[in-house]
């Protein structure tokens, strides 16, 4: 078997675990914790009064802090959940608007949202591969995506796509879990944690922050910058295990299936890692260069 044929039978196998989970879990989320599935912002200068309310708060500290200078006419979310992000940048700036997922069920929830929202004119959303997305180069000029880039199985080619959709002088957006620069090398311990929750959150692996600056070394992009919220949003996870102390959504966990088991078995892996310093959390923005250039 050739290399280029294991890699494609992995990244099959990666794509369908994912589609799995997501399609069984999506439903008890959404009745927990709403449209928004990512994490919150908890700066010290930003008081919320719910965990809902941080997550609308890291939308528009994410904007903030990547300079979008005007509203984009056409914009792509990359692993949209159920709409969240997508009727939310929708809504705000007027924008056409398209949100991809490899859930069916994320998709008939999401477009079903937008009905309701009054956005079904202005919002599609459909099943689409990021590392093969369905578009025309050049086709828009704001793409975001927000906590994705974890379960892609090959990052270069996630951000090549990225750019390749993007239109010249748009905006690529990218808020992704990350582990630690691997300077010392990761221990053994490090890659056992790791390896965990690769296994609970099925995913494929992640990457430092530093190595996805490096990827865009290659790409057609400019004015690229990297920050890391990690002390910012660690926090969401002490709101993820008190709505899980509720009987009601433990009972929700164990009846939604096993893979749902696996990921809330995943929190408390989450929270060491974050308190360890292993897990940390990524954001890139760039603007993909004009002719010329």
């Amino acid at each position: 078997m050739t290399t280029q044929t294991t890699d494609a039978a992995v990244k099959s196998s990666f794509t369908q675990r994912i589609q799995v989970f997501y399609d069984e879990s999506s439903q008890l989320w959404e009745q927990v914790w709403g449209e928004h599935m990512h994490h919150g912002y908890y700066g010290p200068e930003d008081q919320t009064d719910s965990p809902q309310e941080a997550q609308r708060l890291l939308i528009e500290k994410i904007l903030d802090w990547s300079g979008v200078s005007q509203a984009p006419s056409a914009l792509l979310d990359v692993g949209c959940g159920i709409g969240g992000s997508t009727l939310y940048l929708a809504s705000k700036y007027r924008a056409m608007a398209t949100g991809i997922t490899l859930s069916p069920v994320q998709a008939n929830r999401a477009q079903t949202r937008a009905s309701r929202a009054g956005l079904k004119e202005h919002v599609q959303f459909q099943v689409a591969d990021a590392l093969a997305m369905p578009f025309a180069d050049d086709s828009f000029d704001l793409v975001w995506s927000l906590e994705s880039g974890e379960h892609m199985p090959d990052k270069g080619q996630f951000l090549q796509e990225c750019c390749r959709v993007l239109k010249p002088g748009g905006r690529l957006i990218v808020a992704t879990w990350c582990h630690r620069v691997p300077s010392p090398p990761l221990t053994t311990v490090e890659n056992d944690h790791l390896a965990q929750l690769y296994r609970l959150y099925h995913l494929p692996y992640v990457i430092s922050l530093a190595e996805y600056e490096a990827l865009t070394q290659t790409l057609p992009l400019q004015e690229v910058k990297t920050a890391d919220w990690s002390r910012a949003v660690a926090p969401f996870w002490q709101d993820v295990v008190k709505s899980a102390l509720n009987p009601q959504v433990l009972w929700g966990i164990v009846t939604a299936g096993w893979k749902t088991v696996e990921g809330a078995m995943a929190i408390p892996l989450m929270m060491e890692g974050y308190r360890t310093g292993l897990i940390r959390y990524g954001l890139l923005t760039g603007v993909k260069q004009t002719g010329g250039q």
